[in-house]
């Protein structure tokens, strides 16, 4: 007899290990974890891990075959960064993995005869602002504005967000009997911030990249211009946006993908924030004029209302708790006696 599991993809990641921490205070949780390393030491215990590639037909059967998945956290991708420097690769991980794993999940549906549950965490990257002058003009975006992304990323977060709708509604739709289908829900998020883990190829990552140098007492040259404005979000904040969705009935859902966020700083407020901490940081701004216009492209700020209205979606963490009882407390232990 199949094991029943939550499956979180990508585990190894920021998201997932602050959401495999969180799942597995609840020890009615049996949870399975797939990535393509290992879990940090202090995580292994948590889960059954397995370390593979989503991509390998062969293994994701072998894991149908032995756990039954309600839920499924697909958090394995490859961020903005580096996805614009090997765009094939990041349409494999971020679109044919995803692909693989939705139609999974709809054959597990059908086999069970009741949905499987898929949150898929989506982005701010799925938005693109022509110019700083219509960014400056549409200060809170809703969803189903300026979807046109200009990166692989968001193209591919934008596309999967479509196909979890196409699987959740549509998949074997000419068949004579419609099957149940899964149970699609998706949270775009601003750009994330973490204590505990350190920045991995996003683009909004001179925040925390600053403040990780700081901390070190390195010098940080960020990337983007004072000006630049984009929303941000706790790490807590992101795991507790992807559990109250989960948790959400599914009747009370308006719409399958949910802009959440927290607050909207731009650099040279986060630069401020991190001196009143390390005044001793060496902090300077020598703008990328390409990734610094993947950050003009995405909007200063986003509505969540919806999110809000329909699941009881507020962050727990505004700037100033984020920064005070969460950010620099946290990434001041994670560096003491360095």
């Amino acid at each position: 007899m199949r094991k029943r599991v939550i499956f979180i993809t990508g585990a190894s990641g920021e998201v997932g290990q602050a959401l495999l921490r969180d799942l597995s205070q609840n020890p009615a949780n049996q949870i399975l974890t797939m990535d393509l390393h290992p879990l940090p030491p202090e995580l292994r215990s948590l889960s059954t891990h397995v370390e593979g590639d989503l991509l390998n037909m062969r293994l994701l059967a072998r894991l149908v075959s032995e756990y039954e998945m309600d839920t499924i956290y697909h958090l394995a991708a490859l961020l903005s960064t580096r996805a614009e420097i090997q765009p094939e690769e990041a349409h494999q991980v971020n679109v044919e993995a995803t692909m693989a794993l939705l139609k999974l999940a709809a054959e597990e549906s059908q086999w069970r005869k009741r949905s499987v549950q898929f949150i898929f965490p989506s982005s701010i990257a799925i938005y693109g602002m022509p110019d700083r002058a219509t960014k400056a003009h549409f200060q809170r975006v809703r969803e189903f504005e300026w979807n046109q992304p200009r990166t692989m990323y968001g193209c591919n977060k934008l596309y999967c967000e479509q196909l979890g709708s196409y699987f959740s509604r549509h998949y074997r739709q000419l068949a004579a009997e419609q099957p149940p289908t899964i149970d699609f829900r998706s949270v775009r998020f601003p750009g994330l911030i973490s204590a505990v883990t350190v920045p991995s190829g996003g683009t909004s990552d001179y925040a925390p990249e600053m403040l990780h140098a700081a901390a070190q007492g390195k010098p940080y040259a960020c990337f983007v211009r004072e000006e630049a404005r984009i929303p941000f979000m706790a790490m807590p904040d992101a795991v507790r946006a992807l559990l109250l969705l989960a948790a959400a009935p599914r009747a009370a859902l308006t719409r399958q993908v949910y802009n959440v966020t927290s607050f909207s700083l731009s650099a040279a407020q986060v630069r401020d924030r991190v001196l009143a901490a390390f005044p001793a940081a060496q902090i300077t701004f020598e703008p990328d004029l390409k990734r610094e216009a993947i950050i003009d492209s995405w909007p200063a700020d986003i509505d969540d209302s919806a999110a809000r209205m329909d699941w009881g979606w507020a962050p727990e963490y505004d700037a100033e708790r984020a920064f005070q009882e969460y950010l620099i407390p946290g990434i001041r232990e994670r560096y003491a006696g360095r």
